[in-house]
């Protein structure tokens, strides 16, 4: 068999499963502390320079990521925020911290585009391989709703509701095995009067829940803690 004959062989057997290594440029296979980016103060200016006048094709935040390696990203962290922005519907973000846990990691993000709340938490490496802690919808509001706790509250501030979390990038979850045999982190939430720079009416505590594997199994109310004194 001369050469040609053995490498088309060899392609043919190596065929449609053949899968490349980790690529820099997609999504990681594990989330880990390579896709973190010490951003400097000013890559948002900059990049809001080069990209207000891009043309379309790409979009302003397609733009706005195309900056980071430019700006000395390593390609780990621009393909981690490129998988975020699709995960979340075009809301650029960056991690700026990492925390090994297992079988679940946390990861701080930072979102440079955000009018307000510009950092949030996230827990990677599950399933989903992505869990935003921030998506209000994944709260047990109705277990918080129906407590003793959030009617008094009610009571004093009519249009209590809980806003996501004011995440300083510095103070990671507590972490606590689960009954499940996985892992169980608590978070606290601001209770707020009706918007987001409305009076403070306390925090609200919820445990999230993720089984042996890593798997999401959902959040459950934990408590409250008082609104400040006046």
């Amino acid at each position: 068999m001369n050469r040609v004959a053995l490498a088309a062989c060899l392609l043919f057997a190596i065929g449609p499963f053949a899968q490349a290594p980790n690529s820099v440029s997609g999504p990681p296979r594990r989330i880990t502390a390579a896709s973190f980016w010490l951003m400097p103060d000013m890559f948002p200016a900059a990049a809001h320079k080069s990209c207000d006048n891009a043309p379309q094709p790409p979009s302003f935040a397609e733009c706005f990521i195309n900056q980071m390696a430019k700006a000395g990203a390593a390609p780990a962290a621009v393909a981690f925020t490129r998988m975020l922005y699709k995960q979340n519907g075009g809301d650029v973000g960056i991690m700026t911290g990492f925390h090994a846990v297992g079988p679940v990691d946390v990861a701080f993000v930072t979102y440079p585009l955000r009018a307000n709340t510009n950092y949030g938490l996230l827990f990677v490496n599950g399933t989903p391989k992505i869990v935003n802690a921030e998506d209000l919808k994944l709260l047990d509001q109705k277990g918080m709703q129906q407590s003793p706790q959030f009617q008094n509250t009610k009571a004093q501030f009519p249009n209590v509701a809980v806003w996501p979390g004011d995440r300083d990038g510095t103070t990671w979850p507590n972490s606590n095995p689960n009954s499940e045999g996985g892992v169980s982190f608590t978070l606290g939430y601001p209770l707020t009067n009706g918007c987001h720079a409305c009076a403070r009416a306390g925090f609200a505590e919820f445990n999230w829940k993720f089984g042996p594997a890593g798997k999401f199994l959902g959040t459950t109310f934990m408590g409250m803690t008082p609104p400040p004194m006046q």
